[in-house]
């Protein structure tokens, strides 16, 4: 493990001792790969995934940037949250920086109407 990985696993740690997502308000995690983002709303008091969408499943034989995928999987969480009549969560952006493809998955589920 490089300094740059222990840095983001070290911060991570600390986030997740002051979060924790109940069934009202579930918690948010989000994770990225170089080409991928993955969002998912968690109830850690049952420790089960209530929603989950990736870029994956958005693709689809669609071309995007990585901006605009992160955009649209921010959209269909918060629109999927929604429908399951959630609208407060605790976001968790798992030890990365809030910056670039977090903050604009953030943006767009704020945009939909999820409060956090």
């Amino acid at each position: 493990m490089n300094n740059k990985e222990r840095v983001r696993k070290n911060r991570q740690k600390r986030i997740r001792k002051k979060i924790h997502g109940t069934e009202k308000i579930p918690r948010m995690a989000v994770s990225r790969s170089l080409n991928n983002i993955y969002g998912q709303l968690i109830d850690d008091v049952k420790g089960k995934v209530i929603i989950s969408f990736s870029s994956l499943k958005a693709e689809k034989g669609e071309k995007q940037k990585k901006m605009d995928k992160s955009r649209t999987v921010g959209k269909i969480l918060a629109q999927k949250a929604k429908e399951k009549g959630i609208k407060k969560i605790v976001f968790d952006r798992r030890g990365n920086k809030y910056h670039g493809r977090i903050k604009a998955l953030a943006d767009s589920a704020r945009e939909e109407g999820l409060e956090f």
